[in-house]
């Protein structure tokens, strides 16, 4: 298995804090920048920005905020977290990654997915009637474009393509590719029987719930004749991390309840929770990945040993989490965790 890897991402969010004050998009996007930087700067691994197409995010043009980043690191790789294949014209999404890939010297990933909100469906004139034929299709469309560079295609949510040139043609003999998986387990099957790098996005509970889909996953790589030991599975979700336990809860509770307050309420549920009822959560059994960098890198080995996973990615910037907090917390994962997990590892 390759060296254990570590990253972060941001999904941009830009909403109000305690007092109804939201910072501005530019500021926002700036903040995404320079978080990017930093993890370039600490030794993280890989860096990844979201899609969403609402008022209240800045990540509507992910793949630009993504080339502005390229130009501004050195040796960080550089991902979607993730892409709403299902709502976009996989060409352009190629052709955008393949063009990251020459601004970043090959440092480009890209992992595809339906995504947790659905404002792209409309904003694209797709049908939620469609839902899983629009992501097999174009899903499968992408992995054409990987491999052709001049291709004629038919499918049934987009024109048909005679003998189109795909251009540019990434530094990457192929752009390394994940699916975005959330808890279904033929999303996990999907992405195992076609050979293809799984993220699974968690938010919370038992890691044992997740092992019957990991389980599924390499299952289904395996009977489907794929080299397994090529495959790679990732986590990210919901993160933060400071000196010791008690501080990482302590700081982090205000924004978490500030981000899913904000996005529950627009669904007619209220949220909010407590240190206190947050503390059990910094045990290795326990998917919440906060806590000190002692609990997360025991967390991510337990976790290993149940999902066989080789990237940890976390989301430490939700719910307007100051950014020398954020730095801190980067720091933290590249110099205090990274080295614990592969020193466990290589044992």
């Amino acid at each position: 298995m390759s060296e254990f890897e570590f990253g972060v991402y941001s999904l941009g969010e830009r909403i109000p804090d305690a007092n109804g004050n939201s910072p501005t998009s530019q500021s926002r996007v700036e903040e995404i920048i320079q978080m990017a930087k930093m993890a370039d700067e600490a030794g993280l691994d890989v860096f990844g920005v979201g899609e969403h197409h609402r008022l209240d995010f800045v990540t509507s043009s992910y793949a630009m905020l993504l080339a502005a980043i390229a130009r501004e690191t050195k040796n960080i790789k550089l991902t979607s977290t993730l892409s709403v294949i299902s709502t976009a014209d996989p060409v352009r999404v190629y052709e955008d990654f393949a063009t990251l890939d020459l601004l970043s010297n090959g440092r480009t990933e890209i992992i595809l997915g339906r995504g947790a909100f659905l404002e792209s469906f409309s904003l694209f004139g797709a049908s939620l009637n469609d839902y899983n034929e629009l992501f097999e299709e174009k899903l499968n469309l992408f992995l054409k474009l990987q491999e052709q560079k001049v291709i004629s295609w038919h499918g049934n949510f987009r024109s048909p393509l005679q003998n189109a040139q795909i251009a540019p043609r990434p530094v990457q003999k192929n752009l390394p590719l994940w699916i975005g998986v959330g808890g279904t387990p033929a999303s996990a099957v999907r992405a195992g029987s076609l050979g293809v790098n799984m993220a699974l996005g968690l938010l919370g509970g038992r890691p044992e719930s997740v092992k019957p889909l990991t389980d599924l996953y390499w299952q289904s790589a395996k009977e489907s004749g794929h080299d397994v030991s090529k495959l790679r599975v990732s986590v990210t979700g919901h993160s933060y991390l400071a000196e010791t336990g008690e501080q990482a809860i302590n700081e982090f509770v205000p924004h978490y309840n500030q981000y899913f307050g904000y996005f529950l309420k627009e669904r007619g549920q209220h949220f909010r929770t407590t240190a206190e009822q947050l503390t059990p959560q910094r045990a290795a059994g326990q998917i919440l990945a906060v806590g000190s960098a002692e609990e997360l890198a025991e967390k991510i080995l337990y976790q290993h040993e149940l999902f066989g996973h080789s990237r940890f990615m976390g989301q430490f910037d939700m719910g307007g989490q100051p950014l020398a907090r954020v730095e801190q917390a980067i720091d933290l994962l590249a110099n205090k965790v990274a080295p614990m997990v592969r020193r466990a590892l290589s044992k």
